[in-house]
């Protein structure tokens, strides 16, 4: 009886262990982690205004594919690391208007990747059968950017919404700001006609009130002809203008040579396509564009 005893309780014994067991293993550990949001832009001015968007936002990962030094994306080819790159990301938010020529390989490989386009319902300057994508440098139309950018990243992370929309207003004030700042001074100069490097600033041109009457490189990094040249040199001395605006990420060699017929200066206007991976970068750069058309146009 003593036996039949301790056999049933060692029964139990075992009983409750195996179901303690299984009860372990059914319970899963508590996540303390949360995944973060993996954003990736296509380059350095939609890095800037994301980044000022996603500001304090928890979980929220920010790469730019492309190097700070790349520019202009003027056929820029992707890589495999880019690729990779885009293979894990949630989002991947780009300029649009044609910049990234490379999209329909995006697309088509990466069918379920969201794109933000920042440019998209902006009005384009049309250039014969291309539109130009240099939307940004219009302090007006980056602010557009940043809002459409801000509604992309609230309808991917609603949990989030209201940080992105107070982000967007906080950095569209201070481009607010400074577009009221550029207009109090670029508004009283009477020299309105101005020489470009190249096609980068019509939208800046057309928010100041600026009249680009030559572009001595049409396409970065192609020398301009004979004739271009020769054109150039003549609009210049017609209008009498006496600065010539070269960019800091190309070779100022056929701006010099310019300057050297007209006796024009030349001074270095950036179109904000490179510079420090800063949320006040696309500020100071533009402060700084001011204090040159001051100098170069008074």
């Amino acid at each position: 009886m003593k036996k039949r005893k301790n056999k049933r309780w060692i029964f139990l014994l075992c009983l409750g262990l195996v179901w303690s067991l299984v009860g372990c293993q059914g319970k899963a550990e508590p996540s303390t982690k949360e995944d973060k949001l993996q954003l990736v832009t296509s380059f350095y001015p939609i890095y800037i205004a994301t980044l000022n968007v996603i500001k304090d936002v928890p979980n929220v990962e920010l790469v730019n594919m492309t190097e700070p030094i790349t520019g202009c994306l003027h056929d820029y080819s992707l890589t495999t690391k880019d690729m990779k790159l885009l293979e894990k990301a949630d989002a991947f938010i780009i300029n649009g208007a044609d910049m990234e020529a490379f999209m329909d390989k995006v697309t088509t490989q990466l069918q379920n990747l969201t794109i933000i386009e920042a440019s998209k319902g902006i009005p384009l300057i049309e250039e014969g059968e291309e539109v130009n994508p240099h939307v940004w440098v219009s302090i007006s139309k980056a602010i557009m950017q940043v809002n459409h950018i801000a509604e992309g990243l609230k309808e991917l992370d609603p949990l989030h919404s209201a940080l992105y929309e107070a982000n967007a207003k906080a950095y569209t004030e201070k481009l607010e700001a400074l577009k009221q700042e550029m207009h109090s001074t670029l508004d009283k100069i009477d020299q309105k006609e101005i020489v470009t490097f190249h096609e980068a600033f019509p939208y800046f041109a057309e928010e100041f009130g600026l009249d680009i009457i030559g572009v001595v490189e049409r396409e970065p990094g192609s020398q301009p002809s004979v004739k271009e040249l020769a054109d150039t040199v003549e609009q210049i001395k017609a209008y009498g203008i006496k600065a010539l605006f070269a960019e800091p990420q190309y070779p100022t060699k056929a701006a010099e040579t310019i300057a050297k017929e007209t006796g024009a200066q030349v001074y270095v206007l950036d179109p904000a396509v490179t510079g420090p991976m800063m949320e006040d970068a696309y500020l100071e750069i533009m402060r700084n564009n001011l204090a040159v058309l001051k100098e170069a146009l008074e």
